[in-house]
Formats: C-alpha cells, sequence, structure tokens
C-alpha cells in the first residue's frame, strides 16, 4: 500500500506531525516504533495519526498533494543539512513574495516552543518582525529576551531594538536592549562601547541563551541592511570584494558560513556568531530566491537546529548537489 493526501498544506502543528508520520509510514517505510523514536512521541500516538489520517482520507494509492511533497522535502532538507527540524510553509508561486507565508509558519511554532524560564536572543529584519501578529500573546514566567545587535537609527519598522521590544511584549518578558548603534566608526569605539558602558554585560548574557532567533541578510541586493545608511555602496561592494554573500546579525559571512576579514566586521555591535553555534536551540527564519546563497552560507556557518522557510526556498536549496559538513561548536 502506498499512501496520498488531500491538495491542502498542513496548517498546524498536529497536521503537520500527522503528515511526517504519514510519510514515514507509507513513503519511507519505517515501522511504528521507529517513527516514534525519530518524531520523539510514543507507539500509540503514531497509530493514532496514521488511523487519524486514514479517517480523513489522507491515506490513499500514491503520495501526490502538497502536504506530503513538502514533508518529503522537509526530510531531505533535514537528512542533507543536518537539521534536527525543517518547517517549510506551503508557496506554489515562484514569483510571490515569501515572508508572510514563513512569518505565519514561524509565529506558530514559536507560540508553541516558547516555555517559562527561557532565555531566548532575537535578530532582526523584515521576515522576523513580519512574524509578530502571527505569535499569540501570552504571558510567560521567567523569560527573558536579549537584542543581539545595536540598534538603526535610521530604521523604524524593522529596527533590532523595536523588533526585541515587540517581541519581549508579546510574552510580557525582561527585555534586554542594546543602546548603541549597530556599526560604529572605528574598533577602538567599539571596544570602549563595550568596555566602559556597560555593553559587554548584555553580550555576555548571550552565552547563556536557551534559544536563537535569527534571519539572514544577503548582500547583492539591497537589502534590509544597505537601506538603513550605515553602510554606502563602496562598503557594499568592498564587502562582496573580500567574498561576504550575505550577513547574520551583522556578522557579513562567506559562502563557508564564517565571518570574512573585513575592517566593518570588526566595528560592529552585535553577539559573535561562535555565541550563537553554541546556543542550544537555533532557529534560522528566512527564505527568498535573492538569499538562497546567504541561507546555504548561514546553514554551513550556524548549523541551525531548526530551519523555518518556504517551499521555493526549500526546492533551490535541495538543487545544490554539493556535500554538507556541520561546523563544530566552537
Amino acid at each position: 500500500m502506498t499512501a496520498a493526501t488531500q491538495p491542502i498544506a498542513p496548517q498546524n502543528e498536529s497536521e503537520r506531525l500527522r503528515a511526517r508520520a504519514v510519510w514515514m509510514y507509507y513513503g519511507d517505510g519505517l515501522t511504528q516504533n521507529e517513527i516514534a523514536k525519530q518524531l520523539g512521541i510514543n507507539r500509540v500516538m503514531v497509530v493514532r495519526l496514521l488511523a487519524d489520517a486514514r479517517r480523513r482520507n489522507e491515506v490513499r494509492i500514491t503520495i501526490s498533494s502538497t502536504l506530503s511533497e513538502l514533508a518529503r522535502m522537509e526530510q531531505e532538507l533535514e537528512r542533507k543539512f543536518g537539521i534536527g527540524r525543517v518547517i517549510l510553509a506551503p508557496n506554489a508561486d515562484p514569483g510571490a513574495n515569501p515572508i508572510p507565508v514563513i512569518a505565519a509558519a514561524a509565529g506558530s511554532y514559536l507560540s508553541q516552543e516558547i516555555k517559562s524560564g527561557t532565555t531566548i536572543g532575537v535578530g532582526w529584519g523584515r521576515t522576523l518582525y513580519a512574524t509578530l501578529p502571527f505569535i499569540t500573546a501570552n504571558a510567560i514566567e521567567n523569560l527573558q529576551v536579549i537584542s543581539l545587535l545595536g540598534g538603526i537609527a535610521a530604521a523604524r519598522r524593522y529596527n533590532p531594538a523595536e523588533f526585541a521590544w515587540r517581541f519581549a511584549e508579546l510574552f510580557q518578558a525582561e527585555g534586554y536592549l542594546i543602546p548603541a548603534p549597530a556599526v560604529v566608526d572605528s574598533p577602538e569605539t567599539r571596544r570602549a562601547l563595550l568596555d566602559r558602558c556597560g555593553l559587554a554585560a548584555i553580550f555576555q548574557m548571550a552565552d547563556k541563551m536557551d534559544m536563537a532567533l535569527i534571519s539572514v541578510g544577503d548582500i547583492a541586493s539591497l537589502t534590509t541592511s544597505y537601506r538603513t545608511g550605515y553602510l554606502t555602496e563602496e562598503e557594499r561592494q568592498s564587502l562582496v570584494d573580500a567574498g561576504a554573500v550575505g550577513d547574520v546579525l551583522y556578522n557579513f559571512i562567506g559562502a563557508d558560513g564564517q565571518v570574512v576579514d573585513h575592517e566593518i566586521n570588526k566595528r560592529v555591535i552585535a553577539t559573535e556568531l561562535s555565541q550563537i553555534r553554541n546556543t542550544p536551540n537555533r532557529i534560522l527564519v528566512s527564505g527568498g530566491k535573492e538569499k538562497i546563497t546567504a541561507i546555504r552560507a548561514a546553514l554551513h556557518g550556524l548549523s541551525p537546529t531548526v530551519l523555518i522557510s518556504d517551499e521555493q526556498t526549500g526546492m533551490a536549496l535541495l538543487k545544490d548537489g554539493r556535500n554538507f559538513t556541520a561546523p563544530q561548536p566552537a
């Protein structure tokens, strides 16, 4: 017997879990015990998921729907890049803006995953900002939210401080912002701010984060980072010449995911990528055809535990036939 699903995409975690169980059982041929182990649930739950799929007429002859195709792509990406969990939002139109569907998927995931006693560091950008309406507001005790990047004076809506504050407000959490620009004029100014103005203490909190929520910027086009006025076109081009393909928290990285040797990286007031790599839960939320190279680099450099993207980005990442080796924690 093989399996099929109705032509709908999973809208919540229960549907997504059911789709994965169906694919593993009918597509990959795994036993119920093997599925239970991989999904972190018990065998009784697997039996119920499969029975529910049959009751809903999602199991027929072949696997041909969007739901099952997304489940298959998610599992292929998990295997290829060594990611613990991949969530792809449905997006059948290659020309569509992927941010709304990615934001909806990320908001749903975060609403269920953020727990009491967690310290979470957050990045910035259009995609992360768009998740806010999709996150269920809920007072959570002993939750700390840390902005991982200095502020952007020329940007209001996508300012790192604005996002961190709004995010913390949703959960009535303690928020810790960085009262400094994201990029300063010299390495000496950066050191002075860290050593003399108390900023080092905030960054030290990043060493104890339970979760990091980050996105990726690409360098080939004028995205959020370059519209703010901190970097000139000449500086952007010099980063490209140095091998940069994108940035994570204004840390400009090459195709291998490592920070490029460029003086701008020495002027950034942001959490170092080594701290992100050592965070137990690393959630990367990003997508779009212009970001494929940057996302691939971030997967190499950060080895996220969760990737939340869209269908078109997932297909593009799978087309790359190169081998992937996850970096070792610092």
